[in-house]
């Protein structure tokens, strides 16, 4: 005899699967993505170790130096952390880590993805300064300012500046946030009211708070409400661009409390 009962979810019925590459140790980015995601997108993750932080997922110092973050778009790891996600039925891979792009600069990035194009089973790839440029350019925006986790050091900011001016954009403000160094300190609240003190006054027509690893997506409906500018976070607009390039755009419209990307549509899939 059957039963009428209905069965809980047991998320095998997802429409749309995104693998992301994140550090060993940091469970921000998929935290942040989760969140953001609808009951029909599951996140899946592939780990790199990452000499930037501890076991527990603490800074290893208060500004993480620069031979870890190269290190991290390396082979073979970030290869073999590609190629086991893309054996996986998945519609979309994100590299979860957007210090490599600062350091790596536009050319740099460019050779990155184009080295791991043959792993990837012809599933889409992006990363956040990817996603960033392309949710930047959907929305119109060209003068920014960019926020950066306070592990990222003058140098690494600098070397974001530099990676977004050559896009095309006009950098209006970048830098560390003024907080403690540490992901457990920053909240919604603390992040929200550095922005309003610190970056609002330079007029950008969008931010992006970079760093997938910082508490960012709860600040993004209040300073888009109250200051007007276009809020972009690095987890939210890789999920964004994700889903578009996985041909998911209707579930990225359905999307209403993480900003007003989710309504805008790249320029290019």
């Amino acid at each position: 005899m059957s039963s009428a009962t209905t069965s809980p979810s047991d998320g095998w019925d997802a429409t749309t699967r995104i693998g992301v590459v994140v550090p060993s140790a940091d469970i921000g980015p998929e935290a942040e993505l989760q969140a953001l995601a609808p009951d029909s997108v599951t996140i899946h993750a592939s780990r790199i170790d990452f000499g930037g932080m501890l076991p527990g997922g603490h800074m290893v110092a208060e500004k993480i130096p620069q031979d870890p973050i190269t290190a991290f778009v390396e082979p073979p790891a970030v290869d073999n952390a590609v190629t086991l996600l893309a054996d996986s039925p998945l519609h979309a891979l994100v590299l979860g880590f957007t210090s490599s792009s600062y350091v790596l600069g536009v050319d740099g990035e460019n050779a990155l993805y184009e080295r791991l194009a043959p792993l990837t089973r012809s599933i889409p790839l992006t990363g956040t300064a990817r996603a960033a440029v392309a949710g930047f350019r959907a929305l119109g925006a060209e003068r920014i300012a960019i926020v950066n986790p306070p592990w990222f050091d003058d140098k690494l900011s600098t070397q974001g500046e530099e990676y977004f001016e050559a896009q095309g954009f006009t950098v209006v403000h970048h830098g560390p946030v003024g907080l403690p160094s540490e992901q457990t300190a920053i909240t919604p609240r603390n992040l929200s009211e550095w922005i309003r003190t610190t970056v609002a006054d330079a007029r950008p027509e969008a931010i992006l708070v970079a760093g997938n690893g910082i508490r960012a997506v709860g600040t993004i409906r209040g300073l888009e409400d109250e200051l007007g500018f276009h809020v972009l976070t690095a987890n939210q607009a890789v999920l964004w661009h994700a889903l578009h390039l996985a041909g998911a755009a209707d579930t990225a419209a359905r999307i209403t409390d993480y900003g007003r990307l989710f309504r805008a549509v790249p320029k290019e899939a």
